[in-house]
C-alpha cells in the first residue's frame, strides 16, 4: 500500500512540484491549499505524513499543527514544515509543537523525499 501524504501549501506551484516529485516516488498525495483543508483532511483520511507550509492565509502551519497534535486521533501523524521563514525561533516554535522536521524555501526535491521517505514508512 502506499504511503498516504497530505501537502498543505497556499502556492499551486509548489503544491504541484510536490504532488508530481512525490507521487513518481510511489506516495499517494492529497493537497490542501488552506489550513482549514488541511485539518478537516487530516482528520478524515488520517495521513501517512502531513508536509504544511508555515505561512498560510487564515489558519496557519503552526495553527494546523497545533489543533491536529491536540487531537488525540491526530497527534500520531508526523508533521513537516515547509518555510521560507529560517529564524531559529520558527525552528523553536515548530519542535514545541512536536513538528518532526523543518524544511526551508527554496528546498531540494531529494531531500524533501529522503525525510518523507524515512517519516512516513517508519
Amino acid at each position: 500500500m502506499q504511503p498516504r501524504i497530505l501537502v498543505a501549501d497556499d502556492d499551486p506551484i509548489i503544491l504541484r512540484l510536490l504532488e508530481v516529485n512525490l507521487g513518481l516516488e510511489g506516495f499517494a498525495v492529497e493537497t490542501a491549499l488552506r489550513g482549514e483543508d488541511a485539518v478537516a483532511r487530516a482528520r478524515e483520511t488520517h495521513p501517512d505524513l502531513i508536509i504544511l507550509d508555515v505561512m498560510m492565509p487564515g489558519m496557519t502551519g503552526h495553527d494546523v499543527a497545533g489543533q491536529l497534535k491536540g487531537d488525540p486521533t491526530t497527534a500520531d501523524i508526523p508533521i513537516v514544515f515547509l518555510s521560507a521563514r529560517t529564524q531559529e525561533e520558527d525552528r523553536a516554535r515548530g519542535r514545541a509543537l512536536g513538528v518532526a522536521a523543518y524544511i526551508t524555501k527554496p528546498f531540494d526535491p531529494g531531500e524533501l523525499v529522503d525525510i518523507v521517505r524515512r517519516l512516513a514508512t517508519a
